[in-house]
């Protein structure tokens, strides 16, 4: 088995279908890297790669929004098209097995609340202590 994950921006609000009374939530993952070429050139290179993800919980497609910050996994799947010049194009798609959301790009999610993106609201818990806070021995562990 190969696995894929990324970690990228979605280039638009995600779709929800059902296909043979299967749930199915399609969306597109985009990460841009930036490089210098021979003669010494920022440049920029795009990836996009094009999700399924086939699930009962569709509880999660309403934040799947264009710009939101996201990690999946899944199995990946390489497609061929025909292009309009004759050529034939190629495509990555990746059947997802899990996805995260990580926040949103601009710092501010879809209904406008900065600073309260997903990644804070699901990672702020304040009853766990730091590390300069623990006193216990650590050979006192449970296990």
């Amino acid at each position: 088995m190969i696995k894929l994950q990324i970690i990228g921006n979605l280039g638009k609000d995600c779709i929800t279908n059902t296909v043979n009374g299967k749930n199915v939530i399609n969306f597109n993952v985009a990460h841009t890297e930036k490089f210098r070429d021979a003669q010494g050139n920022q440049k920029d290179k795009t990836i996009w790669v094009e999700c399924a993800y086939w699930t009962d919980r569709t509880g999660v497609a309403p934040y799947l929004k264009k710009g939101t910050q996201v990690y999946a996994e899944g199995t990946p799947e390489v497609r061929t098209y025909p292009k309009n010049d004759g050529t034939t194009g190629v495509s990555l798609s990746l059947r997802v097995v899990s996805v995260q959301l990580l926040g949103s790009r601009s710092g501010s999610d879809s209904a406008g609340n900065s600073g309260e993106g997903y990644s804070q609201a699901s990672t702020s818990q304040s009853n766990i202590p730091s590390a300069n806070e623990i006193t216990a021995p650590m050979d006192d562990l449970p296990f």
